[in-house]
């Protein structure tokens, strides 16, 4: 046998030393032995005492702001929407490309909702997620005009064919592309254009609230039939008296119809839901994407045509499902909004071994603005998560508020992101989501289960606390 030399032995420690020093053991602590348990403990106890309902006259106001750039324009220019080059958000194997350009137009819709003295503001866009960096400087600039972050209840229609050059860190630029701080200031404007129109078109209204099964449009991609998925597609009707409508829709299948071969601008499905829906029903058409984790489309045809049958097919089953009878005038509004302490951030690189905190933070900021978010209206409750959340836990959430009289949804990226959140069983399979996407270890989904258990219980509770 040969022996090694002393500069190939010494290589090899080197080797190892690395490792050891750059990786850690997946942490396997119990969530609710932890520092960071013990933190949310104690916002929620404040929670709980603050947390009030407004019984009232719905007040609704809706608005329209279009995000969609023009495109190969040389010089930027903000005002004009004038840009040279964007990359496409939402695959790496696109390089951070630039868009070709166009196919359809793309969207920052409102929904503004007061009663009494109380006032929240449903927000969706047409982007793959809503970037961490505009979440706070929009925070910032909302704030001087007297409106707080725990109003303000952000989605993204989660399309896989928009706007990029958002993402801080390697990976970050992995999937939208190299940063363009013009193109984030642009959409902070326009972010906060939509909310300040929506509260000014505020009138009298009235709502209802359901959903139906659309189960044969969407798929467990994890682990096929082994596993569950949510099934629902849950709406809102909001009706100004005399004036406009607008509702508001929900469904957990992935925007990505398209696929990563498209490099032109598209709101994938959701746009062709959009846009149905504002040709022949309605105002105003907000397309949440809800529990999206693990969940997979399910459609017809190739390229658009596939993306145009599922969003209609969607549009036209929720007109037939809408029953304007119920509507209701008056309103229990309550809102309530936890700033999320989180576990070690921390990337993984085999099932056992992960890198620590801080080469994480060099592959992608860290999120320090997470917030897992719900709304009470009446007795219908939408929660909003910080994460692509697993439909399989959400159809457990659906199931225990169902139990207590509640109808409920969970909607995904809602200002932060912090990967995939589902369930722990699927932590160590040697696939994307829990590999890849899992940056918090195998008590993340329990950990968050069970803040959105307190946090529903909070505003199931709190018809005593009227404004």
């Amino acid at each position: 046998m040969k022996k090694l030399s002393i500069t190939s032995v010494l290589t090899i420690l080197c080797i190892l030393i690395s490792w050891l020093i750059s990786t850690r053991p997946v942490d396997n602590t119990p969530f609710y032995n932890t520092a960071y348990y013990s933190i949310s403990q104690q916002r929620i106890e404040f929670l709980e005492n603050k947390t009030n309902s407004a019984k009232d006259q719905l007040h609704a106001g809706f608005s329209k702001v279009s995000i969609t750039p023009l495109l190969h324009q040389g010089e930027e220019n903000l005002e004009l929407d004038k840009f040279d080059e964007i990359p496409l958000a939402g695959y790496g194997d696109r390089k951070g490309a630039p868009a070709a350009g166009i196919h359809d137009c793309i969207f920052i819709r409102a929904a503004a909702l007061k009663a009494g003295i109380k006032e929240v503001i449903m927000v969706s866009a047409d982007l793959l997620i809503i970037p961490p960096d505009i979440t706070d400087s929009l925070t910032s600039y909302l704030h001087r005009i007297g409106i707080n972050r725990e109003q303000i209840f952000l989605a993204a229609t989660h399309t896989h064919s928009s706007l990029g050059a958002w993402g801080g860190g390697i990976a970050g630029r992995k999937f939208s592309g190299e940063e363009n701080e013009n193109l984030k200031t642009w959409l902070t404007i326009k972010f906060a254009k939509a909310i300040t129109k929506a509260i000014e078109d505020l009138k009298p209204a009235s709502f209802s609230s359901g959903n139906f099964n659309a189960g044969e449009f969407t798929r467990n991609r994890l682990v096929d039939d082994k596993g569950t998925k949510n099934d629902d597609f849950s709406y809102i009707l909001i009706k100004q008296h005399g004036h406009k409508d607008a509702i508001l829709g929900s469904f957990s299948a992935h925007a990505t119809t398209l696929g990563k071969s498209n490099m032109e601008v598209s709101a994938d499905y959701p746009g062709y839901w959009a846009r149905y829906l504002e040709g022949s029903f309605t105002d105003f058409a907000l397309f949440f994407a809800g529990s999206m984790g693990s969940q997979s489309p399910i459609s017809k045809g190739e390229g658009f045509n596939k993306a145009s049958y599922l969003g209609e097919e969607l549009a036209k089953r929720l007109v037939n499902t809408i029953d304007t009878s119920s509507l209701s005038n008056e309103i229990l509004l309550t809102s309530i909004s936890l700033e999320l302490p989180l576990p070690p951030y921390r990337f993984r690189l085999t099932t056992k071994r992960t890198l620590t905190t801080w080469l994480t933070k060099k592959l992608m900021p860290y999120p320090d603005n997470a917030v897992i978010q719900a709304i009470r209206l009446n007795n219908t409750i939408w929660i909003s998560t910080p994460a692509d959340f697993s439909g399989e836990y959400a159809v457990q959430v659906q199931d225990r508020l169902s139990a207590q009289g509640f109808e409920s949804n969970i909607t995904s990226f809602n200002g932060s992101y912090l990967g995939y959140i589902i369930p722990g069983r699927y932590f160590y399979l040697d696939k994307y989501e829990p590999k890849t996407m899992g940056w918090y270890g195998p008590w993340m989904g329990d950990y968050t289960m069970d803040l959105i258990r307190q946090l529903t219980n909070t505003i199931t509770e709190t018809e005593h606390h009227l404004n």
